[in-house]
């Protein structure tokens, strides 16, 4: 999978599941996004609602 951090730079996801899991675990609350910072490899990514049903849709 392939996303755009908040630079707008393209970052391959190596590992979807382990991503997924990182994402509901530490930047959601009840289930939703909660436009906290995810930093990986030097790219940011704020956790939106559009980005998380981004990543739980792959």
């Amino acid at each position: 999978m392939i996303l755009k951090d908040n630079q707008g730079n393209d970052y391959k996801v190596q590992d979807l599941e382990e991503f997924k899991n990182h994402i509901l675990n530490y930047h959601t609350r009840n289930g939703e996004a909660d436009y906290s910072i995810h930093e990986e490899n030097g790219s940011y990514f704020t956790i939106t609602p559009s980005l998380l049903k981004k990543i739980l849709n792959e």
